[in-house]
């Protein structure tokens, strides 16, 4: 057992409590960044005048060596060590001997670990952030292709008003955008570095923080030693922000499920992201979409378990915090395989215009405008109201749509009606009058699509 601390101690940990103390089986994805930040405290040290140059230059070429020699696959992280920074280390003494033993001076594995945890949620927030505009973007294609894609809007899942494929992806892109501009929020109120906060009391060595903070891109060090150890509230963040998005991709993929359903015929999911039955040969399921919404559930448990093991944790730091890893790590590979998988699965998914105006028309979403038609023929509202309900009683007798219903019928039933109630009930005439801000008119949502495509490449010029 390769163990930093064994001096205190006269014999040996048992290997079960050993093994259950150990971290090195999941932290072990933690090496380059252990290894950067190691680089970047040697340098600090050096210029401090706590090691000499020739100390900094033979430690940071063993580190850099470690780093080379695991990513080539040449030397292993194994368990015999009980932790990433263990591994780290032991090599190192192993490879360059007593100047090695240098390269813990002024720090804790306290603010070691807490330095790493920063360094690797940075770069997975870059790389989420980079996923989600990359959604963004599949949904900004659709809702400037499908601008005159007429489809049912829904409440309470029944078919309500005319809305268009392009207004429906709109209320996505807002969902998207906001779970973007939380990443970057956070991102912002993490980037500080704890290395140098110690144990928890900070080190009597004459450590240059804004340096060490400097050197890893952070914007400053933190400013109390015993936060810096014990933080954990931008994996909380992070993790709720998160489940936030799985939220909304859940729901997404909810709708594409029932879409793709027999019954609705919305969409066909290209082959590439469905699979069959081992039973039932006529079958193309939407597993993409099931597993997404399914996976959402393992996100929002990452963030109650982190929630419920630091609420009862004093300062500073304590053993229960090394729980966040696996937990925080999870939430991220399923976030990270669901934004991709289902951002592919939207690119190539077709739309069936076809289907979704038809059901437009058939789910008697024009009856609200049929009714103003009356209204602003001098019949009051709720008078067009009843008459109005009247005639979508007589469509479903029928099995057929308003715009579908002979004029001298909707005559028998209200003689203001003239042939002019078909311009005024037709999709296009529906939804296209509807202008204000954030309505589904070409107009608006030109707009919009507007204020979406700056919103993109303003970002992508960061």
């Amino acid at each position: 057992m390769a163990q930093l601390w064994g001096g205190r101690f006269t014999k040996e940990t048992d290997q079960l409590v050993y093994n259950f103390n150990a971290s090195i089986s999941f932290d072990r994805r933690f090496y380059a960044q252990d290894i950067r930040g190691s680089i970047a405290h040697v340098m600090m040290l050096a210029r401090q005048g706590i090691l000499t140059d020739m100390e900094k230059e033979k430690i940071i070429a063993g580190l850099e060596g470690i780093l080379t020699d695991v990513e080539n696959g040449r030397l292993e992280i194994t368990e015999q060590y009980e932790d990433i920074h263990s591994f780290v280390e032991a090599t190192l003494i192993d490879r360059i001997g007593d100047p090695g033993k240098k390269l813990h001076t002024g720090r804790s594995r306290n603010d070691q670990v807490a330095l790493d945890m920063k360094l690797y949620v940075r770069d997975e927030v870059h790389i989420l952030d980079h996923l989600i505009e990359e959604l963004l973007w599949a949904v900004l294609s659709i809702i400037e292709e499908h601008m005159d894609t007429y489809m049912p809007g829904f409440t309470h899942l029944q078919k309500a008003q005319p809305v268009t494929l392009a207004h429906h992806m709109g209320a996505y892109f807002e969902m998207f955008r906001r779970d973007h501009e939380r990443l970057r929020d956070i991102y912002k109120r993490m980037n500080t570095c704890p290395l140098g906060s110690g144990a928890l009391a900070g080190t009597t060595y004459p450590l240059d923080r804004d340096y060490t903070a400097n050197l890893l891109g952070f914007a400053g060090p933190t400013m109390n030693s015993m936060d810096g150890v014990s933080d954990r509230d931008y994996l909380i963040e992070l993790m709720s922000a998160l489940s936030i998005m799985m939220m909304h991709l859940s729901r997404f993929a909810e709708e594409v499920i029932i879409w793709n359903s027999n019954e609705y015929q919305f969409v066909e999911i290209d082959d590439a992201y469905s699979t069959g039955s081992s039973i039932m040969p006529q079958k193309k399921n939407p597993d993409i979409a099931e597993l997404v919404r399914g996976k959402t559930g393992r996100v929002y448990g990452a963030l109650n378990a982190l929630l419920v093991a630091m609420k009862g944790i004093p300062l500073a730091y304590n053993k229960d915090m090394q729980e966040d890893k696996e937990w925080a790590f999870d939430a991220i590979d399923t976030a990270k395989g669901c934004l991709a998988l289902f951002t592919g699965m939207l690119r190539t998914m077709n739309f069936r215009k076809d289907r979704m105006e038809d059901s437009a028309k058939h789910g008697f979403t024009n009856a609200t405008d049929a009714a103003d038609y009356l209204v602003n023929h001098g019949v009051p509202f709720r008078d067009a109201h009843g008459i109005v309900g009247q005639l979508v009683l007589l469509c479903i007798e029928k099995g057929i749509a308003l715009d579908e219903l002979p004029l001298p019928e909707y005559q028998k039933i209200s003689a203001v009606f003239e042939e002019d109630i078909y311009d005024a009930i037709s999709m296009e005439t529906c939804v296209n009058k509807r202008v204000t801000t954030g309505a589904p008119g070409r107009e608006a949502m030109e707009e919009a699509a507007a204020v979406y495509r700056k919103y993109m490449n303003e970002y992508l010029k960061d």
